[in-house]
């Protein structure tokens, strides 16, 4: 006889997500470590109700729903994607709010669980308030957004199908290849009804995170490959951090004396002292590992997605006869640059790879080569960190003395704007975990919210979050969940007057800026543009203030000598700070490779008919890898 226990859907949601737990290396984790929440009429009744009496499920109350999934990335991130969080909200615009970080979960791949309220499943009292009512169909909510940024998404209509989805939930949650945003839409009325469950179904539930191996024959002919090559280099994604592989790859480049480079989400791979550490590749890469990546036989790629970025919008691997390896977990990016595929654990990997390699290495000349470009690329990071840039500092002053002020287990967070590129081609990261960037979407307002994720998943680190005035602005209000639940980030808010990466990239294009600075208008209407005049009307606005107004103990800044005092003084307040500074706009990092931005065909610019001219030529350059 099958023992029940009567529970509504929401209910038996909750006790369902407290009793799963992953495991990787013979060590548990918590698959689910609270839920993230707003309440609204399309899910108080349900959830809110079961996560009241259900007390070892925490609840954390959030400002924003974008900013909740935020909340969850950063988390999981940080995590190593071996646990994560839910987010709850109410139909209508509470869950459409959630979309964009979900997009970002997704692009990311890291695993968020969303449960958005839904529209009746009885359809009895529709048209509701919030819902979206739709000709064609009656079948469509607002939830359906979400259909192309999950890797698994469900409606559940009865209460009874959970059986099935909340399975299939898990799975794509604890896939190491096909994991991001999983949302289950949950109509008011089912999730207030009760079903006779399953008491098993509630018994704990351990998700083996396996290691595979490639297949051996391709494995001889990766070693083939290497063992053929003259100037091989790795690139290091986001992979080599997750799969904890970090001391494997050191050991790798060790023995072959293959240099490595750092994506993004890869930069921590390596020490940026070890001698084969080139840093940072890409359109936001440096000279180091750049230069190495043009002149490359084989490109042997490590949990990394070949992004336009990384690989300069296919200009920056320029060997003719260069050759790929790729190792993945995921079979969809593996086959990328028409690479050899191997599809496995990125640690696994290179043991396997290591030992078919014994007593092979690059000429000690390319190996000298190396680490030539790894002292001479740190010795310009130090002249970017000390520019003694007048009037006010340059944004490169203030990450150095964040850098410099950091311990080594110490996390910087930051998503979109211009710091992303300056941090990937300056910061020294002494961690696999200390370099915490979300730039798979480099969504702007991630930073905040990411940082306390980042911190409540490992609380023994202190998390510095770097974020401009432009992205501050779209997401300044979890200071206030920070200081609710007791979550202590130092937020180092930069001003420099608007959006700062695009207008660059607009200047660059001919276009002057347009748009992109915090300015008044004109008199006539029309934008101010983005040139260096000392009479720029700027805007009235506090921001030092409405960081305190939240509840942030603020520090204002003029100087690099004032942020590092104000650092120093941070560390000994035991609540989210803000070290407020204004930068130069225009003091930047230069070398920035190549990016495949469209430029207008024709315009009455003189400026941008000569960059259209400079474009149709680079564009020549690019390379069709499948």
């Amino acid at each position: 006889m099958t023992h029940t226990i009567r529970m509504t859907a929401a209910q038996a949601l909750i006790r369902f997500l407290d009793r799963q737990f992953c495991a990787r290396d013979g060590v548990e984790h918590k698959l689910i470590n609270g839920v993230f929440g707003i309440f609204g009429h399309g899910n108080v009744a349900g959830i809110g109700q079961a996560l009241h009496q259900t007390p070892t499920m925490p609840y954390f109350q959030t400002r924003n729903e974008q900013a909740m999934v935020h909340l969850a990335a950063g988390y999981t991130k940080m995590k190593n994607r071996l646990g994560t969080m839910a987010c709850t909200t109410s139909i209508g615009p509470g869950a459409t709010n959630m979309v964009t970080a979900a997009a970002g979960a997704t692009i990311n791949r890291l695993p968020v669980l969303l449960l958005p309220g839904d529209i009746f499943a009885r359809r009895s009292a529709g048209p509701l308030l919030q819902q979206i009512e739709l000709p064609y169909s009656m079948d469509i909510s607002a939830n359906d957004a979400f259909r192309p940024v999950s890797r698994y998404w469900d409606r559940i209509y009865r209460p009874e199908q959970l059986l099935a989805a909340l399975p299939n939930a898990m799975r794509t949650l604890t896939s190491q290849a096909d994991t991001g945003a999983v949302t289950l839409a949950l109509p008011h009325d089912v999730q207030a009804e009760a079903f006779e469950f399953p008491t098993r179904f509630f018994d704990k539930k351990v998700w083996l995170i396996p290691r595979p191996l490639p297949d051996a024959t391709l494995l001889l002919q990766a070693a083939e490959l290497i063992q053929n090559s003259k100037q091989p280099l790795i690139v290091a994604g986001g992979g080599v951090i997750y799969s904890e592989a970090t001391a494997e790859l050191a050991a790798f480049c060790e023995k072959t004396g293959i240099p490595v480079s750092e994506t993004q989400a890869g930069k921590g791979s390596l020490h940026y002292q070890n001698p084969l550490c080139l840093g940072a590749i890409g359109v936001t890469g440096n000279k180091a590992a750049n230069e190495l990546a043009k002149e490359a036989d084989l490109v042997i790629g490590i949990g990394t997605r070949f992004n336009d970025f990384m690989t300069s919008s296919q200009t920056g691997f320029s060997n003719p006869d260069v050759k790929f390896i790729n190792i993945n977990i995921a079979e969809y990016d593996v086959h990328k640059q028409g690479a050899l595929p191997l599809t496995g654990d990125a640690r696994e990997t290179l043991k396997a790879l290591q030992n078919l390699l014994t007593g092979w290495a690059v000429e000690e000349s390319y190996r000298s080569r190396a680490a030539a470009l790894n002292v001479e690329w740190d010795a310009i990071v130090s002249n970017y960190y000390n520019l003694e840039n007048e009037p006010l500092p340059s944004q490169a002053e203030v990450l150095g003395a964040i850098n410099s002020f950091c311990d080594e287990r110490d996390v910087i967070v930051n998503a979109a704007g211009s710091a992303p590129g300056d941090l990937h081609r300056l910061w020294r990261t002494t961690d696999p975990k200390q370099y915490h960037l979300e730039y798979g979407n480099s969504c702007m307002g991630y930073e905040i919210p990411g940082g306390i994720g980042a911190k409540m998943a490992d609380p023994g680190r202190e998390v510095y979050v770097v974020v401009g005035d432009g992205s501050y602005l779209m997401m300044p209000s979890e200071i206030v969940t920070a200081v609710q639940e007791g979550i202590k980030i130092v937020i180092i808010l930069i001003n420099n007057h608007g959006y700062a990466s695009i207008g660059a990239l607009s200047r660059s294009l001919g276009d002057n800026g347009f748009g992109t600075r915090y300015a008044f208008k004109n008199e006539d209407g029309s934008h101010q543009g983005d040139d260096r005049g000392a009479d720029v009307d700027f805007l009235p606005i506090d921001l030092a203030a409405n960081a305190e107004s939240l509840g942030a103990y603020t520090f204002r800044c003029q100087t690099v000598a004032d942020v590092r005092q104000a650092l120093q003084d941070a560390k000994k307040i035991d609540r989210t700070c803000c070290i407020y500074v204004e930068t130069d706009r225009y003091a930047g990092v230069s070398g920035y490779t190549w990016w495949d931005v469209p430029v207008a065909e024709v315009s009455r610019n003189d400026v941008t008919n000569e960059v259209y001219e400079a474009y149709k030529e680079a564009v020549k350059n690019e390379r069709y890898f499948h």
